[in-house]
């Protein structure tokens, strides 16, 4: 598994888009000051009990398995890519990687490599979000409400999303459209039981209960992508119908 995910960590967060920067608003205060001491993004080994995970981390899943894999890697290899982490009093927060922070403590690591940045509140979440986005380690519910994250706080259009995360505009809007669908219908996207194609099949379904009711179908019968579409379109149909009777009906 381990494997797998070291595609994401030849990408710097600088391939995204038009590049962290151009997403990020600046610090006045940290770029007016020195260079060695605006960018402080020398590697360095932190202590790893000093580390805590980031508050506003988009990621609410982390897969144990997964971990437990990347561990085994480490062990043998080390961390290839230094994890990113902003001071706080004496404490460092995570930025970025805390899925390598998890193994790292799980393989027995003591230290860490580190790159320290300076970033306000506000990067902190941006690239916290986009790193996560990049790396596709989110699940579609976990991507659906970092966009959305991304679009409140930073007053984004989907277009301009797009750019900064080169997603096509359309995947952009499907994966926020999941975001409409039961709470406990996102709950079984997010953990496996129904497909991404079972979901958005679903969201054209107006009633949240009806549409919970069908992803129990399709978990209990193993019902395909297809199925579920046939099951909507009767559905609806259906609907429609009955509308038509209703509208029709002289006593109305």
């Amino acid at each position: 598994m381990a494997a797998t995910k070291k595609k994401g960590l030849g990408r710097g967060l600088g391939q995204i888009g038009g590049g962290i920067n151009a997403m990020i608003p600046q610090n006045p205060d940290i770029k007016n000051k020195e260079k060695d001491k605006e960018n402080v993004s020398r590697e360095t080994l932190i202590n790893i009990d000093t580390i805590e995970p980031n508050k506003e981390q988009p990621r609410e899943y982390f897969d144990e398995e997964g971990i437990i894999e990347l561990s085994k890697s480490i062990k043998q290899y080390g961390i290839i890519q230094p994890l990113l982490l902003k001071k706080n009093g004496k404490i460092y927060n995570i930025i970025a990687g805390e899925r390598r922070w998890r193994a790292a403590k799980l393989a027995g690591l003591k230290e860490v490599p580190a790159i320290i940045k300076d970033y306000t509140e506000e990067q902190t979440l941006a690239v916290a979000l986009i790193e996560n986005i990049q790396r596709e380690d989110l699940n579609p519910i976990e991507e659906a409400r970092a966009y959305k994250k991304l679009i409140e706080e930073f007053s984004l259009t989907q277009e301009e999303l797009s750019n900064k995360v080169s997603k096509s505009r359309a995947s952009i809007t499907n994966t926020l459209r999941l975001l409409k669908l039961d709470e406990r219908v996102q709950e079984m996207l997010v953990e496996g039981q129904i497909s991404s194609g079972h979901a958005r099949s679903l969201i054209s379904i107006k009633d949240k209960e009806v549409q919970y009711m069908l992803a129990l179908d399709v978990i209990n019968k193993q019902l395909s992508v297809r199925d579920v579409e046939f099951l909507v379109k009767d559905l609806k149909n259906k609907e429609e119908k009955d509308a038509d009777k209703k509208n029709n009906d002289p006593k109305n």
